[in-house]
């Protein structure tokens, strides 16, 4: 299987994917969307992550190749592929699906309480109907219509969706690592003001350790991602 990974941050880090997708023997392949114009051809891959970074997808004019991201990621969903969204990704998955998305009343950074919803969904349901995953983001989104609700925060009504059996939207961060994490903090260190849902940085570096059992939910995700890949293809013999 072939896997395209977006990657809209220098520093961000794609090491869980990485090492999930080498293991289980799949390909991977980091784009960076603000570097190229040509996308590749729908058929040339199976499943698309879209990571998270600091701009917002209404910001068209200041950054004009999200015009060009959203149309392939529109695409990718329509022809059938998995797709799994986290943060600047799921509000990506959002708007293109007919969401809205926009500057939410409180920013949510560190590490916070995510909630599961009475929804039942075959890629989520091995998650915890409750868990602590790390959170760095100022916007949100409505759901799309025909979208199912699945999870939610005290600061966040909607922190993950999902969009017929193959589209997953996570606000949170299950893939940053400790190394991601102090980065972060030192370049966006202006962003940790004194507010409701921002912890300090010694605050967040104190629980860094949870970032193992957010990875292993990222990696149970990813399996069955792949798995819904690999049924769709045995159902085209």
């Amino acid at each position: 299987m072939k896997i395209i990974v977006f990657k809209h941050l220098s520093f961000d880090d794609d090491s869980v994917i990485a090492s999930w997708a080498a293991r289980q023997g799949h390909e991977l392949q980091v784009l960076v969307p603000s570097d190229f114009v040509e996308y590749p051809a729908q058929a040339a891959f199976d499943m698309l992550v879209i990571l998270g970074g600091p701009m917002s997808v209404y910001e068209e004019e200041q950054h004009p190749w999200l015009i060009a991201e959203k149309r392939f990621v529109r695409q990718s969903v329509d022809e059938g592929k998995p797709v799994l969204g986290i943060c600047l990704g799921a509000q990506m998955l959002s708007e293109v699906l007919g969401g809205k998305v926009y500057r939410g009343e409180q920013k949510e950074i560190g590490w916070h309480t995510v909630r599961r919803t009475e929804e039942k969904h075959p890629i989520f349901d091995a998650l915890p109907s409750s868990f602590v995953s790390f959170q760095w983001h100022g916007d949100t989104f409505t759901l799309p219509e025909g979208a199912r609700r699945l999870a939610y925060s005290d600061a966040c009504a909607n922190q993950a969706f999902s969009y017929g059996d193959s589209v997953l939207a996570l606000q949170f961060h299950l893939e940053t690592t400790p190394s991601c994490i102090g980065t972060m903090l030192d370049e966006w260190k202006s962003e940790l003001v004194e507010a409701p849902y921002i912890q300090p940085a010694g605050e967040i570096l104190s629980q860094k350790e949870r970032s193992e059992a957010s990875s292993a939910m990222l990696t149970d995700i990813l399996d069955r991602l792949a798995a819904v890949h690999e049924t769709r293809k045995q159902e085209l013999r």
